[in-house]
């Protein structure tokens, strides 16, 4: 089979892309060897005739919402064989389920309201029966892939049309069925869940409890297997609910917009679960200011442990909280602690740690999730003979029971794709016509979320409410409070052994959970103090400067950063030189966002209805997607920050080589939820060094003006 390069085809409201396919339907001997008497498929090529068939494939590239749901019907005839499973998982995007219902049943559903021309174009559908079995297998899809979207409590409007409809035009059947069992499900769970999602997060604590630090004994009472296990059910029941449109970039980077406090509570769930992780992990080192160094050494021990029990279960979400809060400012520069932990665990914490190693984005941890993505067991490779071993064994145990384990992914991995493509690529193409191609490359994402919750169902865990009862009654450390706990613990370290200027070139962070347009970046030196959104830094010479797992109660489902160990402090002990450390140079310009590997920038042209851009967008010819930190295709991707307005958070913005200072600080403004009418009163600076700013004039160029061999970091300033 080989394919080629139809061109476009355009229509009123809709464009499509046109490939040819190829396909050998048969292959005969020729005149010169039937007269010898062979077959065609056991002679060479040369004693054969072939006869091909070329069938043209129509994939719509971008159309209005009519013509995009009108596909919906035709797909099938041209050959686009995905396009349902496409814009099912991604329409919430750009329309509501109630608009899209409206015009599957009202518009093409009804007979009655369609001209003969109009039945005649949808494919030359010849019948009335024809018409409704398409109809049928486009909400028998929708119903199976996405029955989430019929959940609105609590009237379930959209529900009770689609069951109307089919009481009147396919009455006693098998979907009128399962529409009525999946109203009452909806309506039976609502009286048990909050916002009408079963998103609980495993860390709430129900009426009447108090959060407490536990004692250690009662900690270590639980076996690492088992701690391991019960995370890993927490997580697969959480994850298998997310709801995969919540994942959008489109919709998860709103979510701090005061309207949209309950914007994807499936995905906020998992984010909390995460959190609860980590400050669990600190709560359990830090709670007992009585212990003994070798006890506590014990407890980070205890937790290496565990999280080496969650890579064998192949669950990277909790094995990435566990690694994060070991790296945590205030269980980090716990030297004298680290010392004691002995030198076989440090090296298993290593290569845990590496898993999620920020070079070339994430590769190590992409590459490893994708391999064991469907695969039975995990694939346990140690470069330590000792770790191997105890590895091998415990991996044979989990082969002996004979159940075939699922993944847990770190769901951030994928959610910083979809928010980079959401700023990359443009909502509208020329002529306002949705851009289609976009959301085939955000299903690409999606896709692998729904192959991982389908992984999870191979999971067969049993709750241990023991366990899970202890979990939930812990209190969380504040940033502050975990961080004075750890400076009575131990003292701060003598000057000599890190400097806060070496100290600030080494920390690098680890990428936010769940990176969206929204990241919190390592403050500016200054005393010890915690701001509102976290970001503890400072002069003291044991302090990292990062940003704080700590936020403000309204932010307790947000991000948390942690920083990497640094190569002077005690993780270093028992490491060859040759061998690095686990932290690694910071790169202030470093980011899960900085070489999306994403390979082609379809339609870009912006129309007045997009939000990602004024309407002189040109097209971005390049083959690779604008990013952060490298000018490309005359297109890359800013962070612009407020100044004294949580200047620790940033936004990313697509920039082009059209635009000036008027269009980039009004997008700025929209994007931090200030008025954009208030351009005149702000100046945009971009920040070379420390001591260096570039202040751009009022109309100038901002892809031609800016520096590119600085970081692409810019500050937006209320004028003098």
């Amino acid at each position: 089979t080989t394919f080629q390069d139809g061109g476009e085809e355009v229509e009123e409201g809709a464009v499509y892309n046109v490939t040819l396919k190829k396909v050998q339907i048969q292959q005969a001997a020729n005149k010169g060897a039937r007269w010898l008497g062979g077959e065609g498929d056991q002679l060479p090529p040369e004693h054969t005739v072939r006869q091909y068939e070329t069938s043209k494939i129509r994939a719509i590239k971008a159309g209005t919402l009519e013509k995009l749901v009108e596909n919906l019907l035709t797909a099938f005839g041209d050959a686009d064989f995905s396009y349902i499973s496409i814009f099912l998982s991604t329409y919430r995007a750009f329309a509501s389920t109630k608009a899209v219902l409206e015009l599957l049943l009202d518009r093409f559903g009804n007979l009655e309201t369609l001209s003969h021309g109009e039945v005649a174009n949808l494919n030359s559908f010849e019948s009335e029966m024809v018409l409704k079995a398409e109809i049928a297998s486009v909400l028998r899809a929708w119903l199976d892939q996405c029955s989430e979207d019929f959940r609105e409590p609590p009237d379930h409007v959209c529900l009770l049309k689609l069951l109307h409809y089919l009481k009147n035009n396919m009455p006693n059947s098998d979907m009128e069925s399962k529409v009525q069992n999946l109203l009452k499900q909806f309506q039976n769970q609502e009286a048990e869940t909050v916002d009408g999602f079963c998103s609980t997060s495993f860390s709430d604590l129900v009426d009447g409890e108090e959060p407490e630090i536990s004692s250690p004994e009662e900690f270590s009472s639980f076996q690492d297997h088992v701690v391991a296990e019960q995370l890993t059910y927490m997580d697969v029941m959480l994850f298998k609910k997310v709801v995969p449109y919540h994942c959008l970039g489109s919709i998860w980077s709103k979510r701090d917009k005061k309207e949209n406090k309950n914007l994807a509570p499936t995905v906020r769930a998992t984010v909390t679960q995460f959190n609860a992780v980590t400050k669990c992990v600190i709560s359990t080192i830090l709670g007992t200011k009585e212990l003994k160094i070798q006890q506590r050494a014990k407890i980070i021990e205890k937790w290496i442990h565990i999280a080496h029990e969650c890579r064998i279960l192949k669950n990277f979400s909790s094995l990435r909280a566990i690694i994060s809060a070991l790296q945590s400012n205030s269980i980090y520069r716990l030297k004298t602690t680290w010392m004691c932990v002995s030198k076989d665990i440090l090296l298993m914490y290593e290569e845990l740690s590496e898993i999620f190693s920020d070079h070339d984005n994430y590769l190590t941890s992409r590459e490893l999730l994708m391999k064991e993505a469907t695969s039975k067991f995990a694939n346990l490779d140690s470069s330590e003979k000792e770790n191997q071993k105890k590895s091998q064994k415990r991996l044979q145990l989990q082969k002996n029971k004979g159940v075939m384990q699922g993944t847990v992914p770190y769901l951030g991995t994928f959610l910083t794709d979809l928010i980079m493509l959401d700023t990359a690529l443009q909502d509208y193409v020329e002529g306002g016509l949705i851009n289609f191609e976009k959301r085939r490359r955000e299903f690409e994402v999606i896709a692998q979320i729904k192959l991982f919750q389908s992984s999870c169902n191979s999971y067969c865990l049993i709750p241990d409410q023991k366990f899970i009862q202890w979990f939930r009654s812990q209190r969380h450390l504040t940033e502050e409070e975990s961080y004075k706990l750890s400076r009575e613990v131990e003292a701060a370290a003598d000057t000599h052994i890190l400097s806060p200027k070496s100290q600030k070139s080494m920390v690098k962070r680890i990428s936010t959970l769940f990176l969206g347009t929204d990241v919190f970046t390592p403050s500016k030196e200054q005393p010890p103090k915690i701001s509102p959104l976290g970001g503890s830094s400072g002069e003291s010479t044991d302090s990292a400067s990062v940003s704080s797992c700590e936020f403000n109660p309204s932010e307790t489902e947000d991000v948390c950063l942690t920083p990497l160990s640094s190569p002077e402090d005690p993780l270093k002990k028992g490491y060859d030189s040759d061998k690095g450390s686990i932290g690694s140079t910071f790169d202030k310009g470093s980011g899960s966002d900085k070489s999306l590997l994403l390979d082609k920038v379809s339609g870009c042209d912006s129309s007045p209805g997009s939000d990602k851009g004024s309407g002189s967008t040109p097209c971005i010819s390049s083959r690779v997607l604008p990013v952060y930190n490298r000018q490309s295709g005359g297109a890359c991707i800013i962070r612009v920050s407020m100044d004294g307005i949580n200047d620790s958070v940033y936004k990313s913005i697509l920039i082009t080589n059209q635009d000036r200072i008027p269009d980039v600080t009004q997008r700025a403004l929209l994007k931090h939820n200030l008025e954009p009418e208030a351009v005149e009163d702000y100046e945009l600076v971009q920040v070379i060094s420390k001591d260096k700013e570039l202040v751009f004039p009022r109309h100038a160029n901002v892809f031609y003006g800016m520096d590119s061999q600085a970081n692409f970091n810019f500050i937006l300033r209320k004028k003098a």
